[in-house]
């Protein structure tokens, strides 16, 4: 199974030169199994680039959504597949509380908000709104399992599974969420155990707190024990702070690999990067 990320910001594309080490499109990452299988996770401003690779093949996309916020569907309008005749694509939203935004990746197609309306698209695009609320299916192959998101508004992590390998997705999550909470620590630890992978949302830094405590993002610090407590094999950071520059999240990285790294392989994520399993 290769892992490749294309989209590893939060909240906000942030191009220019002080974020070009590691990037600035927002969430997407792409999975592919040795036999050729393929799941897009989120649909940030990365899965244009994407696109372009996607757009040689014909092979049916099928995307899964953690939840609605704008940087997680974003790209999904400038998404080129979209725009072939008869191209099959799948999107499987996110188990958000409010099902009235449940379409949101498309209805953001409309005159008012974008030039192109969806109900115009030549593809042939299937939502299924019903997927996320069972803790496990099938899907283009994979094995998949969910857990709910501790976020504002809700949302769905995944974990995949194929050729032997299980991937962690699990972005936006808040691991010490002030009031409710709907997936405990153990419950993480226990969802994402043993992972060959972890991709894991983790914005904040302790200086952030308290005033962003309740907007449904992790310390740098809780992520690692996370993983270390869970016996992940490799983890990966997104969902980077828009203000954060290419200085400061080497800084990030620096700190964790020298505190956590006899425990766990670990790192900021980059746009490009590609893991095999």
């Amino acid at each position: 199974m290769k892992v490749e990320l294309f989209g590893v910001r939060g909240s906000m594309p942030t191009p220019g030169s002080d974020t070009h080490r590691f990037g600035g499109n927002t969430s997407c990452t792409y999975v592919t199994q040795n036999n050729g299988n393929a799941l897009i996770l989120d649909s940030g401003t990365g899965i244009a680039k994407l696109g372009e690779r996607l757009l040689e093949q014909q092979s049916p996309i099928c995307i899964l959504l953690t939840h609605n916020h704008w940087d997680h569907i974003q790209g999904f309008p400038f998404f080129k597949p979209i725009y072939q005749p008869h191209r099959d694509i799948t999107i499987v939203a996110g188990d958000v509380d409010d099902k009235n935004t449940q379409c949101a990746i498309l209805e953001q197609m409309s005159g008012s908000y974008f030039p192109v309306r969806h109900q115009d698209l030549p593809s042939n695009i299937t939502l299924n709104t019903e997927l996320t609320a069972q803790t496990q299916f099938n899907l283009n192959g994979f094995s998949v399992s969910t857990a709910p998101l501790n976020h504002p508004g809700g949302g769905t992590a995944y974990c995949l599974f194929a050729d032997g390998a299980k991937v962690a997705y699990v972005t936006d999550n808040e691991l010490n969420p002030p009031l409710q909470t709907t997936t405990s620590i153990s419950e993480w630890t226990a969802f994402i155990e043993g992972a060959d992978l972890l991709i894991h949302d983790a914005q904040l830094i302790d200086a952030d707190l308290p005033l962003k405590h309740g907007w449904g993002h992790s310390t740098i610090d809780q992520v690692a024990q996370l993983a270390i407590n869970a016996k992940v094999k490799n983890m990966v950071i997104i969902s980077h702070d828009p203000a954060r520059t290419d200085e400061q999240l080497s800084e990030i990285e620096s700190y964790l690999q020298t505190s956590y790294g006899n425990d766990v392989c670990i790192e900021c994520g980059r746009e490009g990067r590609v893991f095999e399993f």
